[in-house]
């Protein structure tokens, strides 16, 4: 007891000697700090205190951002670099302009290839729905009409000179010197281009990838001069092919079916003894000659109609497929807006996926907030009213309302904090991305 009295007559002396200014200025701070401390606490409860009295409810007070209505992160839909790069950060731009174009060298050729294959699937399917031609079904005819004669000249121990033989042979010639003067058919031509087109595809892709490689030192050691090599072959032959077909018969082709039919001619007039000893593989020719003549007068069947209408739908799809590929080398605005960010230039490789234009709709902001604890939220819904400041523009006072409520809460520093999204009565020029803002929601 003695002790306690000491020290509250202690403190009692320095707290009176405090009031009386006898102290020195370096223990004033310390003794002055508590009390001041404990006045600030007072003065900041006793409103509190008084609208608690009063029955006035808190506002609701949440810091805010100013952000776009329309934005969007763009990335490409395929890799490569980066040929062209149109825009820069802070151009405008409209829906549908074309902000990135890749290299498409790869997909040019892949499209080229694959319009050449459906060029060659399209003229197949022509030609077995056009089915035999006359002059083909002459040809069967006459082979027919031989096979049959040296069957019964067999059959019949023809003597030399038998007449049925020479005239089937005669009439196979003339059918032969028919073809060769009339020349190549519109589906051969057809399948002749075709052939071309797909050599040529060939050819720009073993060349793209051959100069690549070019310059190594051994690039002639290389697959890709190899497959050079063979493309320009291929190539090469398939347009031989094709200007042998444009040009027509040649003078020595049409002088030797024309010396077959004098030949056969000769041949009726002088028939030779030709005695065969196997009657049936003479029976079998007739029949496959006969069934040969049957398949070409009966057309095309429905089974392979199909599948080459099967392999177009194929080849068509593959076409598409190429130009989806062609397209993916360019990046287009899907909406008007500005650049917020380029994270691209030209020559830069691209990886598909990765964002490389921030484009956004600066027309048209929206106010959001993070701030608002799980305490605050049950008090604020859809379409309630709320007022509008703004730190950097302190003349201006916008009226808004509660657009949406993200429901999912997420954790902040141990507090549980929402989303509010909130669309502004009107626009003002003057917001800017991510500007700060405070909304008030009124009392609780």
């Amino acid at each position: 007891m003695i002790f306690l009295l000491i020290i509250v007559s202690l403190a009692g002396a320095g707290y009176g000697a405090y009031a009386m200014g006898y102290l020195p200025a370096e223990l004033t701070p310390l003794i002055a700090a508590p009390a001041a401390q404990d006045a600030k606490a007072d003065a900041q409860s006793a409103p509190q205190d008084v609208d608690a009295q009063a029955g006035v409810q808190p506002r609701i007070l949440a810091d805010a951002k100013v952000v776009p209505l329309l934005r969007s992160d763009l990335s490409m839909a395929a890799s490569g670099i980066a040929q062209s790069v149109a825009i820069q950060e802070g151009d405008r731009v409209e829906a549908g302009q074309t902000l990135i174009k890749l290299d498409d060298a790869q997909q040019r050729v892949a499209v080229a290839q694959a319009q050449a294959n459906l060029a060659r699937a399209q003229a197949n399917l022509d030609k077995i729905i056009a089915g035999a031609r006359s002059e083909e079904i002459a040809v069967v005819e006459a082979a027919l009409t031989a096979a049959q004669a040296n069957y019964d000249k067999l059959v019949n121990a023809a003597a030399p000179g038998n007449v049925k033989l020479a005239e089937a042979a005669l009439s196979k010639a003339q059918a032969e010197y028919n073809r060769v003067v009339q020349g190549p058919s519109e589906e051969m031509l057809i399948g002749g281009r075709a052939n071309l087109a797909s050599a040529e595809a060939q050819l720009n892709q073993a060349r793209s990838a051959y100069n690549r490689i070019k310059d190594n030192s051994d690039a002639g050691m290389r697959q890709e001069s190899l497959a050079m090599q063979q493309a320009t072959i291929a190539y090469e032959a398939a347009q031989a092919q094709l200007d042998d077909m444009l040009n027509g018969p040649t003078a020595a082709e049409i002088a030797s079916a024309a010396a077959s039919v004098r030949q056969a001619q000769v041949q009726l007039e002088t028939t030779q003894n030709s005695m065969p000893s196997d009657i049936i593989v003479m029976a079998a020719q007739v029949n496959q000659a006969q069934a040969q003549l049957d398949e070409a007068k009966a057309g095309a069947r429905r089974e392979d109609i199909a599948a080459a209408e099967a392999d177009v739908a194929a080849a068509t799809a593959s076409v598409q497929q190429a130009l989806v590929g062609m397209r993916n080398t360019e990046l287009h605005a899907p909406f008007a807006g500005v650049v917020a960010t380029l994270n691209v230039t030209e020559g830069e490789q691209v990886s598909p996926g990765g964002p490389v234009i921030q484009l956004a709709d600066d027309t048209t902001w929206e106010i959001e907030t993070s701030d608002l604890t799980e305490l605050d939220i049950v008090g604020i819904t859809q379409g309630k009213q709320v007022s509008l400041t703004f730190d950097a523009l302190p003349d201006l006072e916008l009226s808004g309302v509660v657009d949406r409520i993200r429901p999912i809460g997420q954790d902040n520093r141990g507090d549980t904090v929402y989303t509010v999204v909130i669309s502004p009565n009107k626009q003002d020029d003057r917001l800017l991305w991510n500007m700060t803002a405070v909304v008030d929601f009124g009392a609780k």
